[in-house]
């Protein structure tokens, strides 16, 4: 079992919704089942879901080796835009979900990775082998998978110290009146809704995001986003915090009606990092996907501002 040591730094909250704020990738329900478990203590007892911590509480989180799935290759399409033997670099297409997860056990990224490449990275797993960073199932472009541990490890490094450069583009609603900008608002999970983000203060992580006004139309705006740190749906929720969520965001926008799309404008256009062996920078760019592009050719259709 792999141990995971929490010191509380707040009080009179619960030990389930503390957790689930600190640790990203389990959700208020996973540290409920730890608790049913008797995989969680705090200052060595066992304690109940409802227990409020005091500060400075010791919490000591037990995680079970994952449960061994027949995580498969499949022969499914992959562009895969750059490859050696310690990294690669691949163009998702939206609606891929990058790893399998409760409800997605086929059809992943992942999968179609293990028909596609030798090799990939153990560190995370049998579920998500080679995953260094993820893109959300609905958002496409460029991301970067690690073929071996040395390189996963180093790029998750890169990814700390916000060496990574990223860019998105991304079509919003409504006019952005300044022509750049930088949106510095802290991300955490809401309470409203635990599958959902939103700007808080409370239980949060720092969250920057830049961006750059490209080109405006009358109900519109194509942005470049550049991502100084990357929480979970961090352009989507600061994007709809400013007042202008992404086209086609039906979690933290509105539902489309008038382009017919599948999922929200948002690719990631670029990425550009320093090899883990050779020490060299390397950029890759892509282009916009053709969905994208149709929706801003009807745009330029009906006027623009500039």
């Amino acid at each position: 079992m792999k141990e995971i040591k929490l010191i509380s730094e707040e009080r009179d909250i619960r030990i389930d919704t503390y957790i689930s704020s600190k640790l990203e990738d389990l959700s208020r329900s996973a540290v409920q089942k730890l608790i049913e478990d008797e995989n969680i203590k705090v200052n060595n007892k066992i304690v109940n879901k409802n227990y409020k911590l005091k500060l400075n509480d010791e919490i000591n989180i037990l995680m079970p080796k994952p449960q061994v799935l027949d995580v498969i290759a499949e022969d499914i399409a992959l562009d895969v835009v750059y490859e050696d033997n310690d990294v690669a670099v691949i163009n998702k297409a939206q609606g891929m979900v990058v790893h399998p997860a409760a409800g997605h056990y086929t059809g992943t990224l992942v999968n179609a990775l293990m028909s596609k490449l030798d090799d990939l990275s153990s560190i995370n797993g049998v579920l998500r082998p080679g995953i260094v960073h993820r893109l959300d199932k609905n958002t496409s472009g460029l991301l970067i998978i690690a073929k071996n541990d040395y390189s996963h490890n180093y790029l998750s490094e890169c990814l700390k110290e916000h060496s990574i450069n990223r860019i998105y583009y991304a079509l919003v609603e409504g006019v952005v009146k300044n022509d750049s900008g930088v949106i510095n608002a802290p991300l955490g999970r809401s309470e409203k809704d635990r599958k959902k983000r939103c700007v808080t203060t409370k239980n949060s992580k720092e969250a920057i995001t830049n961006y750059e006004v490209i080109k405006r139309y009358r109900a519109y705006s194509l942005v470049k986003l550049k991502l100084e740190t990357g929480r979970t749906h961090q352009i989507r929720v600061h994007m709809k915090y400013i007042g202008h969520p992404v086209v086609g965001d039906e979690v933290y926008g509105k539902e489309d009606k008038k382009f017919g799309l599948k999922g929200q404008l948002l690719h990631s256009k670029s990425i550009g990092f320093v090899h883990p062996t050779t020490k060299e920078y390397m950029e890759f760019d892509s282009e916009l996907p053709n969905y994208f592009v149709d929706v801003l050719e009807k745009l330029e259709e009906r006027n623009t501002y500039k």
